[in-house]
């Protein structure tokens, strides 16, 4: 991995993004910041008082426009589940460094969430926790440049297997 680079982590909302940021952020001896965090600084509310004020698509325009302010170089990026609805945000977390994919089953993420309706998830109010899955997975693999296997295994075993699989990239590109 170059110095300076960062690493951008993507997912489903319970996918470990935040948690795992962090750990993987000291471990690296990186910054970490959660772009959620970034949103509801910067507009004074939560994710969900965002959406109940303007809807599922103004959340992701902010969303967008907070990446797209940003400037993080040498930083372990946790970004919000539907950031990947953005292809400008996306392609700009890009120029900083790796993207990885946290991949966790609809069944781990059921396991792990339990404010689904609560927790400020950007979809239609139709939409169900399958078809956000189903929906967003496409854009996951889209945008991925390395997938970890979040299901059925501890903290310690997803950071091992990401830190594997940066060093295998930092490899290859030498």
């Amino acid at each position: 991995m170059r110095k300076g680079q960062s690493i951008v982590l993507i997912g489903m909302p319970g996918a470990g993004k935040s948690t795992i940021g962090v750990v993987l952020a000291k471990e690296l001896a990186k910054d970490f910041v959660d772009t959620d965090i970034l949103i509801q600084s910067r507009e004074k509310q939560t994710l969900q008082e965002i959406m109940d004020a303007g809807g599922y698509l103004h959340l992701r325009d902010v969303e967008a426009d907070v990446i797209l302010e940003t400037d993080l170089k040498s930083h372990v990026i946790a970004t919000g589940g539907s950031a990947v609805y953005s292809d400008a945000a996306m392609k700009h977390l890009s120029e900083y460094g790796t993207i990885v994919y946290l991949d966790a089953s609809l069944g781990e993420l059921r396991r792990r969430i339990h404010n689904y309706e609560s927790r400020g998830i950007a979809r239609r109010e139709d939409q169900s926790f399958e078809e956000v899955f189903e929906e967003r997975t496409i854009l996951y693999r889209k945008y991925a440049d390395i997938t970890i296997d979040c299901n059925n295994t501890s903290q310690p075993k997803v950071l091992a297997a990401l830190l594997s699989e940066l060093s295998n990239l930092a490899g290859q590109c030498e």
